[in-house]
């Protein structure tokens, strides 16, 4: 298949340091409301409160992981700094060493070289693996001492439901849909990547249009926001 690549600009859109500074501050915004509601079990809007954040939180890494790509600003340092503090914010993972790993995925996609792959294709030991490349001991660490000094100022299980549950349950997301689903089993293609039917919508719930991987892969200069522009083209050349 044709690469896209040609297909967009290598000019960087302003837009995508807007879009990458709102999910910033809504990450923050939905945060600060959700710290300070009563919990109560019975009203749904915990519950939804819960899946909003886990939402921010997956984009938060893909904020991250866009200024991986260079995507987010022209400017090196803006992309780089917009990069480094929302990883900082996802449970502090360190923009540096996601860096080369994320890379090293691009080069070496499902093989052994690759750090976001596990041969065995099983969900949950792929996914161990997964977390054991990505989270360190100084991250625990630090999470740690933020949950001791935050519950002196707020309840102890709103932290734990609305500011480490979904970090967790982020995990999953941005594995199942963005690792797992689009690596598993065999692809003849030249990224080794499946990609998931056109449902724009769906996409982006899911995980922000990366389960439109195949198209990732072939256009790593794609912000997340213009993936489903390069889904369409894809399906019109394929038909």
């Amino acid at each position: 298949m044709k690469s896209t690549q040609r297909l967009f600009s290598k000019t960087i859109d302003p837009k995508g340091l807007l879009i990458a500074w709102a999910i910033i501050f809504l990450w923050f915004l939905s945060l600060a409301l959700l710290l300070s509601l009563e919990i109560n079990w019975s009203n749904p809007l915990i519950y939804l409160g819960v899946l909003i954040q886990t939402h921010l939180y997956t984009g938060l890494f893909i904020t991250a992981h866009d200024a991986m790509h260079g995507v987010v600003s022209s400017h090196k340092r803006i992309n780089h700094v917009t990069g480094w503090i929302a990883a900082i914010l996802f449970s502090y993972n360190f923009y540096w060493k996601l860096f080369p790993k994320h890379h090293e995925h691009h080069r070496h996609v499902a093989t052994d070289q690759d750090p976001d792959y596990h041969a065995s294709g099983k969900f949950l030991i792929w996914y161990l693996s997964f977390i054991r490349q990505y989270v360190t001991i100084w991250q625990i660490l630090l999470m740690a001492v933020t949950f001791n000094i935050l519950k002196l100022f707020i309840p102890t299980e709103n932290l734990i439901v609305f500011w480490m549950a979904p970090a967790i349950l982020s995990t999953l997301q941005l594995f199942y849909f963005g690792t797992y689903l689009p690596h598993r089993g065999e692809s003849q293609n030249a990224h080794h990547s499946h990609s998931q039917s056109k449902n724009h919508l769906w996409a982006f719930l899911s995980c922000y249009f990366f389960g439109y991987h195949f198209e990732h892969h072939d256009s790593p200069g794609t912000p997340w926001w213009r993936l489903w522009r390069v889904k369409e083209k894809q399906t019109v050349e394929n038909h």
